[in-house]
């Protein structure tokens, strides 16, 4: 678990300094093309508000963005139960938790470290589970506190979208400036091209990222998950429910779709290769081959 935690600190920090490093490089090849510095400081004081934004702010920006609302232990008393329970189990002071007013069930966690971290859940899940399967699926999202996992996928949440909107302004501010971009001869027409080029690819390999990080973390995070219950078949029982559930979603923001226990959006998905997690299938038959 430990090393999971370093690992995943480290993945952090990285991704911070990627993020910082992608829009200062776009910020001085687009400087050099219009021969304007102010470009580049706009860029880098972009790229250090984003990076800030995202490590403080990240869990808060995922919740509004999903519709949650914190929850009254009055509203859900066996719900503060498995939640105050596993907190216990698990180690780790007990998160806030949100309620998302949404038909199909599905679960996130998000915050920058165990003393900052909240729990959402749907309405459809509290509705559709019986307490061994909602235990498990809390389960499942508080060994994502435990290990660390939400300050790498909350973070990803802000840095992805931010990569999307900054290419995307750059890409327009190119095209509406590249008639004077002519002015600079065939070296400020190759260093103009590159620079479309980075912006182009920039938001598919942002998003790469967030699914590669996304999957390896949800078999971790079950096997966590079966080991902090002692009942692999609370959660594979749940995860079942969840995939066979053709309730619609009132969630529109794609980008916090790796947060969820299971992609929101898999009625979508055009094959497993760009699902945000790993096939649920093979995950139930992983926790059904467990012996604790």
């Amino acid at each position: 678990m430990y090393k999971q935690i370093s690992s995943n600190v480290r993945l952090t920090w990285g991704l911070v300094l990627f993020f910082i490093i992608f829009v200062i490089s776009l910020g001085w090849i687009f400087a050099r093309i219009y021969n304007s510095q102010i470009i580049l400081v706009i860029a880098v004081a972009i790229s250090l508000f984003q990076a800030l934004l995202s490590y403080y702010y990240s869990d808060k920006i995922a919740l509004l963005t999903s519709g949650a609302r914190q929850l009254k232990r009055s509203e859900a008393v066996e719900l503060f139960r498995i939640v105050e329970n596993l907190s216990i189990a698990s180690g780790v002071k007990q998160p806030l938790i949100y309620i998302i007013n949404d038909p199909m069930p599905n679960a996130f966690a998000t915050g920058r470290d165990p003393q900052h971290a909240s729990l959402a859940v749907t309405t459809g899940l509290l509705e559709k589970l019986n307490k061994t399967e909602l235990e498990g699926v809390i389960a499942h999202e508080m060994s994502h506190v435990r290990n660390y996992d939400i300050l790498v996928m909350t973070i990803v949440v802000v840095l992805v979208g931010s990569v999307a909107l900054i290419s995307n302004w750059f890409l327009r501010f190119g095209f509406w400036g590249s008639r004077d971009s002519n002015s600079n001869g065939g070296g400020g027409q190759i260093t103009f091209f590159i620079g479309i080029i980075l912006a182009i690819l920039a938001p598919i390999s942002a998003t790469l990222i967030q699914l590669a990080i996304s999957r390896n973390r949800e078999y971790l995070a079950d096997a966590s998950a079966a080991l902090l219950t002692r009942y692999p078949e609370g959660l594979a029982s749940a995860l079942e429910k969840i995939s066979s559930d053709k309730s619609p979603t009132n969630l529109k923001n794609s980008a916090t779709a790796h947060l969820y226990i299971a992609n929101p959006f898999r009625s979508q998905a055009v094959s497993n290769l760009f699902s945000t997690h790993p096939p649920i299938a093979d995950r139930v038959a992983r926790l059904r081959k467990m012996i604790l």
